[in-house]
């Protein structure tokens, strides 16, 4: 390997060790609180987003499960081909782009005002059409991705991670979640074991 591949790779993680120390600067409490309320009391949950945020949107919708709050990945291609009878009154979608402008998610953002679907918006961009048409807005802040022309979803990828474990951290503790519930729904690998004995 080369020594600038080496370096490279190093330098990577203090990137995204910065970025996630930086974060907390942008946590504003009381839109993460109501964030976390919308979460708490809606019958079913969306997710969507396009490219590395939709497969991050995947993951949220897996932890939201994980803690037995449904909830699914929404496709944005699928979406405006009646996948959104999924969600209805009262439910919510959480829509994830750092620039705020995804052209896919736009669609979707007036069926969800058409159906009153609440609407949780991740990104950077406070002034977007998703961010002004958000029922809440969690601002994402990212530092600059790891490679070297700052282009790849890498670090803008662990951000928006951060900001999905954080919301279910807090679900955890404000729901009760138990352990023992856990255990009931994951029965297989090494955490299931464990949860089990």
């Amino acid at each position: 390997m080369k020594k600038e591949s080496l370096q490279a790779a190093k330098a990577a993680y203090e990137i995204e060790y910065e970025c996630i120390k930086g974060m907390l600067d942008y946590f504003d409490d009381e839109a993460f609180s109501k964030a976390v309320e919308l979460l708490k009391n809606a019958p079913r949950i969306g997710a969507s987003g396009c490219g590395h945020s939709g497969i991050i949107c995947q993951h949220f919708a897996h932890l939201m499960c994980c803690i037995e709050q449904p909830a699914r990945f929404v496709s944005p291609a699928e979406a405006v081909h009646g996948a959104m009878g999924f969600l209805q009154e009262g439910d919510v979608m959480v829509f994830a782009s750092r620039g705020g402008k995804t052209k896919e998610l736009l669609p979707i953002l007036d069926i969800c005002k058409r159906k009153g679907v609440k609407v949780i918006t991740v990104t950077e961009n406070l002034e977007s059409p998703l961010a002004t048409g958000a029922d809440v807005v969690l601002k994402q802040y990212v530092n600059r991705e790891t490679d070297k022309y700052n282009s790849q979803g890498t670090t803008s990828s662990t951000a928006l991670c951060m900001i999905f474990h954080a919301l279910q951290t807090a679900l955890i503790e404000e729901t009760d979640y138990k352990n023992e519930q856990f255990a009931v729904i994951h029965p297989g690998g090494a955490v299931g074991e464990r949860l089990n004995k």
